[in-house]
């Protein structure tokens, strides 16, 4: 088993390739290339443990902190991870429709409109313990309430149910 490869401070310069891509030079010499970040705990670690995967999605090397990175380093990781974990963040709910084996959100978020289905409250809308609630939709793609307590009175109330 190989020893793992940790980034942090000044130990490596990261700059951006294609698209999401990163390059790593590392100050040892090795170089990784078109390697992808990843957090590992993607919903309550946004800054710690960042992964990142080749193209075979083998872990290449992990960045501790990025608190701790070089300014430049870190502003490249951060704006790809933006472009990974885009989350759009409910503003507004306009209307909730129950289905029976679906439910159809209707809402306004800092993207603008969209409508989603949810298969089931039960796995797809979490609370979190600081107040946001994280949804996931049918197709996989995540939304987030910021804070619950936020929103008008209408919006709270037809989220309640599902809560």
């Amino acid at each position: 088993m190989t020893e793992r490869t940790y980034i942090e401070n000044d130990n490596a310069r990261i700059t951006r390739g294609e698209g999401i891509l990163l390059k790593v030079e590392m100050y040892d010499g090795r170089v990784f290339e078109d390697v992808e970040a990843r957090r590992l705990f993607p919903v309550t670690g946004v800054y710690k443990y960042i992964t990142l995967l080749d193209s075979e999605g083998a872990e290449q090397a992990v960045i501790r902190d990025l608190r701790n990175l070089t300014p430049d380093s870190r502003a490249v990781v951060e704006e790809v991870l933006g472009e990974y974990y885009l989350v759009p963040k409910i503003t507004q709910i306009e209307k909730i429709i129950n289905k029976k084996v679906k439910i159809i959100f209707h809402v306004i978020t800092d993207n603008g409109p969209r409508e989603f289905e949810v298969k089931s409250i039960y796995s797809d809308i979490k609370t979190l313990y600081d107040g946001r609630v994280l949804i996931k939709d049918s197709n996989d793609n995540r939304y987030e309430i910021s804070n619950l307590n936020a929103l008008s009175r209408d919006s709270q109330r037809l989220m309640a149910p599902y809560l």
